[in-house]
């Protein structure tokens, strides 16, 4: 069987994949400067991976040759294009359950309680947008059963690949296989095509989400709403220790008194300065 000439791009490609220790220490400061993400040596082969599409699309000959190429640009477009490359991007419909279960036993039927007609959430670092219509499914469900009960609800994401996504809000049948066959009926229709087994979240739901560019690493937020309740979860875990207290400060500046703020469950905020109490494991109360 003969070698295609894409297959030997390919190899010409690999053979110099490897980024230089200078290359890669470039990157490096660069994202964590830009993104706040912790880059030691060991995540060069990373790197390297993520960094190999792009080298192909633009024709070049090695990713150390999309160092120079990266660099030497002026624009904010190839930017993009590496953002969109380096941050990862994994999430579900119901992660973490616990998380949508104490939404709906106590902090929803709590906000009900002191006349809170319209609830404001945020999806902070919402990726391709599984997060923020999963919140949209809950409170759609909780709203079912309170008489003049609304919501809206914020997404914000600092790649802006997974956000197109998100905003179509277009799934295939194995991504939604944690939502309820019941929530699956009344919040997801099924195209047309039945082999392409795609599905999309029912207007009136993404109706409910914004969806916006934001980067933790900005002085300030550009977000004018105060919110009863925000998800941010794993994603603290890119940042180092002095990162993750600074952009946790900043997000609670758009948190009212009392509000949540949701973390991953892999994620601590012991002994930071912050304004937050811990209600249980991953879960945080602002002080009032």
């Amino acid at each position: 069987m003969g070698v295609t000439a894409e297959a030997l791009d390919d190899l010409r490609v690999d053979r110099s994949a490897e980024l230089s220790a200078a290359s890669f220490a470039r990157f490096a400061r660069f994202i964590t400067s830009e993104l706040g993400i912790k880059m030691p040596e060991s995540k060069v082969t990373m790197v390297q991976s993520r960094l190999l599409r792009r080298v192909r699309e633009l024709g070049l000959k090695s990713v150390d040759q999309y160092a120079e190429y990266f660099f030497d640009a002026s624009g904010s477009e190839e930017r993009e294009h590496l953002i969109n490359a380096i941050t990862t991007n994994k999430t579900d419909f119901f992660r973490e359950p616990v998380h949508f279960d104490f939404l709906k036993d106590t902090v929803l039927p709590a906000l009900t309680r002191e006349g809170r007609p319209r609830v404001h959430a945020w999806s902070a670092g919402c990726s391709s947008g599984e997060e923020p219509y999963t919140l949209a499914m809950v409170l759609a469900e909780y709203g079912g059963r309170q008489t003049g009960f609304d919501f809206a609800i914020l997404a914000t994401d600092v790649s802006t690949r997974v956000l197109n996504i998100a905003r179509t809000g277009i799934y295939q049948e194995t991504q939604i296989l944690p939502v309820l066959p019941e929530l699956r009926r009344k919040y997801l229709l099924r195209g047309q095509n039945r082999e392409e087994r795609a599905y999309r979240v029912v207007p009136q739901l993404r109706g409910k989400i914004s969806f916006h560019q934001l980067n933790f690493m900005d002085r300030d937020y550009p977000v004018k709403d105060m919110f009863d309740f925000v998800f941010f979860r794993n994603v603290l875990i890119y940042f180092d220790r002095p990162t993750q207290e600074a952009v946790i400060k900043k997000i609670c500046r758009n948190l009212v008194p009392g509000g949540y703020l949701f973390a991953g469950h892999s994620e601590s905020l012991s002994a930071m300065d912050v304004p937050l109490k811990v209600v249980r494991t991953s879960i945080y109360r602002k002080c009032s």
